[in-house]
């Protein structure tokens, strides 16, 4: 796959990450420093929408001991090479249109196999949540990556104060619905609105989080703002967007890619080298930025922490 780049800025003259690995050194540095408890939800507001300046800063975000200790891309690689196809099919659709998207106020639905079942407003869902900084590598089927300083919290955190019951075997989520905001929307590419799923187990892992922001700042609407998901060692396709609700069912979800292409885009979507995509290889992977492929790993490098999720199962029947 050519990748394209949007813009003539060298990444030589591109100072966010420079900037952002020096205050990384610094923490992590310093010995005996403790990293205050979010206490509160910070202000999530409508003018996080397109521009770097226009975010908030997150405060009292904790470091991770899940990150990577790969070098992230830079932030005009981050925000401006997207797929987000409510905003349209290219990659620089999102950053050219996501400013049409109004991220506040903003409620996500709870329904299903819960006893806490409602819907809340994000910023008082928020409440009490610590916000940690996790480098993970996004990994997307067309055979190209970057890795992101995600800041979010585990899925779980949520997950358990909605108290699910037995019957709660799977989580479905789902991206928001206004094709008078998303272009995109406005043509038949999928079926509308866009829902993806996991099994509870991989829900509760804690690698699995929701994303509020990047680079230690909220997310931008190309991004996923207010509210995403991320699943490091899947392709990216199931990082569902602007979460609007969470369902929680006994039957897996069908979800926006399988429904559309079942023999391409599979439920689980596990990062796998030995398993092609029917019109590619996914064996090697170009990360943004660089020039040449390097080889992809099984679950995207993480097959410590998640194979045991899939144990006895056939990983190229259930792709």
């Amino acid at each position: 796959m050519l990748v394209q780049r949007r813009n003539n800025i060298l990444s030589s003259e591109i100072t966010d990450e420079r900037t952002y690995l020096n205050r990384r050194q610094f923490i992590q540095g310093t010995s005996g420093a403790a990293l205050g408890l979010a206490t509160g939800a910070f202000a999530l507001s409508s003018a996080t929408n397109l521009r770097a300046g226009s975010q908030e800063t997150i405060p009292d975000i904790q470091t991770s001991a899940f990150s990577t200790n790969e070098e992230p891309n830079s932030f005009s690689d981050i925000t401006s090479y997207n797929n987000f196809y409510e905003f349209g099919l290219d990659k620089g659709d999102p950053s050219r249109h996501a400013h049409e998207l109004t991220v506040k106020p903003w409620s996500v639905k709870v329904e299903g196999h819960v006893n806490k079942a409602a819907e809340y407003d994000l910023e008082d869902l928020l409440k009490g949540i610590t916000f940690e900084e996790r480098i993970y590598r996004l990994r997307c089927v067309e055979a190209w990556s970057m890795v992101v300083p995600w800041v979010g919290f585990p899925l779980s955190t949520l997950i358990n104060r909605f108290e699910p019951t037995s019957n709660a075997k799977f989580i479905e989520l789902t991206t928001v619905y206004r094709p008078e905001e998303m272009p995109g929307q406005r043509r038949a590419i999928l079926s509308w609105p866009y829902i993806e799923g996991l099994r509870m187990d991989e829900a509760m892992h804690p690698l699995t989080i929701l994303v509020v922001g990047l680079y230690g700042k909220t997310l931008l609407n190309q991004n996923g703002a207010p509210l995403r998901l991320m699943v490091p060692w899947k392709y990216g396709f199931k990082s569902v967007k602007s979460i609007v609700r969470m369902r929680f069912t006994n039957e897996q979800p069908r979800t926006a890619w399988n429904v559309a292409a079942p023999s391409e885009y599979g439920f689980y979507a596990n990062v796998n080298p030995t398993v092609d995509h029917p019109r590619w290889s996914q064996a090697r992977e170009r990360r943004i930025g660089k020039f040449f492929r390097q080889a992809t790993e099984m679950f995207n490098g993480y097959g410590d922490e998640v194979a045991s999720l899939y144990s006895g199962m056939d990983l190229r029947r259930n792709y």
